[in-house]
């Protein structure tokens, strides 16, 4: 059985992310009404060799700082599954 954790905390989300060789990273995008907002993504050297290097996914990298505040802007959570590597960002309010 798969246990699943959820991480809240910097430290910890940042630690998980960058032992599996992942970097933080911001797409901005466009809703219906054409208003631009950060989606957070994180990008992990495994995946991107699978993706074709000219495709163009919006994705920028940026700082731990830049990524983990809007995190909390946004008030979200990761939730991993250690024992596959996988991960989604789930709203805060779910984790409790």
């Amino acid at each position: 059985m798969t246990q699943l954790h959820t991480l809240t905390r910097h430290r910890d989300i940042q630690n998980w992310v960058t032992d599996r060789h992942g970097i933080p990273a911001i797409a901005r995008v466009r809703n219906q009404f054409g208003e631009e907002h950060a989606q957070l993504k994180l990008s992990f050297q495994k995946r991107a060799k699978r993706q074709m290097e000219s495709q163009d996914d919006g994705m920028s990298p940026c700082s731990w700082t830049a990524w983990l505040a809007e995190l909390d802007r946004q008030q979200l959570a990761l939730k991993v599954d250690p024992a596959a590597d996988e991960f989604e960002l789930i709203e805060r309010r779910e984790a409790n």
